[in-house]
């Protein structure tokens, strides 16, 4: 199951975030998030992110 992220939620991964639809439509429009940033406005009400593409770095990894 994908998680659905809410705009203004703090960003979980460094990643690119795929805008969706309410019941979980793909738009094709994307946002790139650092890791505890919040998750930018969507242009319509109900969208919400889910990750598309992680970010390929070693930051953060132990």
């Amino acid at each position: 199951m994908v998680k659905n992220l809410k705009p203004g939620n703090t960003a979980p991964a460094s990643a690119q975030y795929e805008i969706v639809g309410p019941r979980g439509g793909h738009t094709g429009q994307e946002r790139t998030v650092a890791r505890g940033e919040p998750l930018p406005p969507t242009p319509r009400a109900g969208q919400g992110y889910v990750i598309a593409d992680r970010t390929k770095n070693n930051s953060g990894r132990g």
